[in-house]
């Protein structure tokens, strides 16, 4: 963050294959512009790692500008991997605001949360989490207490379930939503509003990014670039801006599914299945079909007491907010839905599975 010292690769400690895998990809002890301050791989477990570049500038306008908008700085609870984005900003943000942040053990815990919390003391007090932790603590009295005595629990890593928020918001909880990535320095629009100095644009639905806290370029650079536009970084989501300006991501371009000759984003018909009273966890994907292209298919997490719903229930459920060719033709009862990274839906991995 000094501008000192030579740029950091984060890698997983418990997975040292992984860790030599990123290192020999992203050109370890090769030359390296001098501002780097930090590069994040974009990849997952498979495919060949990009690894976004950022420097000290943009780290530190991502937190300053988070602080800014959470009303001030404060001391963060550190309880996502630090070398994902969203962990590693936790710990740039704690550097700025001259705090030292408490960490989680790897393995979380709701429970532990609770005493952790009782350690931060005074002030204001952050945390970021992904859904699947959320869901977790709501579960456990003590813990959703201990959260509800945060100034701000930052929600990122995919779509928030509706009926998650209304939990947590019936629970005492104060959930920002944050959308952004690696190529972002992490969250820079927060409840759909950009941070301070963060720009959104749309081009055919496509969503665009741009601000100081862009990343400079890959380590690994790609065709088509989406660094191409000076100042703007091009996602791979869509999304919708109202009237205020106010951004709805609708879900990433390549997880869109083509049925019938039209085109149904998983997260939107996701948002309305998590309120199916006997669903506990959702996941929609598209599968190859003969007649329609695509066919829209839905992974079930089933309710503990409830009876799972038959297809004919959750279509009509679905068809009653959106049209009916988003409703999911084939549901599959599974006992958890597979996730990557830090909690998005491994869709690729259900696709292949039900194909």
């Amino acid at each position: 963050m000094a501008g000192r010292g030579p740029a950091l690769l984060p890698t997983p400690a418990a997975d040292p294959d992984e860790g030599a895998r990123l290192s020999g990809a992203l050109g370890v002890g090769a030359p390296i512009d001098d501002d780097v301050a930090v590069v994040v791989p974009t990849s997952g477990t498979t495919g060949t790692p990009k690894g976004a570049m950022l420097t000290a500038a943009a780290l530190a306008a991502s937190a300053e500008a988070t602080h800014t908008r959470l009303g001030g700085a404060g001391r963060w609870l550190l309880a996502l991997p630090a070398h994902h984005i969203a962990g590693l900003q936790v710990l740039v943000r704690s550097v700025v605001a001259g705090e030292r942040p408490v960490a989680l053990a790897a393995n979380f815990d709701p429970e532990e949360l609770v005493a952790s919390a009782a350690s931060m003391g005074a002030g204001r007090r952050y945390v970021s989490l992904v859904s699947v932790q959320l869901d977790k603590v709501l579960r456990s009295p003590a813990a959703t207490a201990a959260l509800a005595t945060f100034d701000a629990v930052l929600i990122g890593g995919g779509p928030m379930p509706p009926e998650l928020a209304e939990r947590a918001s019936a629970a005492g909880v104060s959930v920002v939503r944050t959308y952004g990535m690696s190529e972002t320095a992490g969250g820079c629009v927060y409840d759909g509003v950009p941070l301070d100095g963060v720009r959104v644009r749309l081009d055919e639905a496509r969503i665009l990014l741009g601000g100081p806290t862009l990343a400079k370029g890959y380590r690994n650079p790609v065709q088509p670039d989406p660094f191409t536009e000076p100042g703007w970084f091009r996602t791979d989501d869509v999304g919708a801006l109202d009237e205020a300006g106010v951004l709805r991501v609708l879900g990433r371009v390549d997880d869109a599914i083509s049925s019938g000759g039209l085109t149904v984003m998983p997260p939107v018909v996701e948002a309305v299945l998590s309120r199916h009273p006997a669903l506990a966890d959702c996941a929609v994907f598209g599968v190859a079909d003969d007649r329609l292209g695509q066919r829209v298919v839905a992974a079930i997490v089933v309710a503990a007491g409830a009876t799972a719903p038959t297809v004919a229930e959750l279509r009509a459920h679905v068809a009653a907010e959106l049209d009916a060719t988003a409703a999911p033709r084939e549901v599959h009862v599974v006992d958890e839905v597979p996730r990557r990274g830090i909690g998005k839906v491994d869709r690729r991995k259900l696709s292949a599975q039900y194909s």
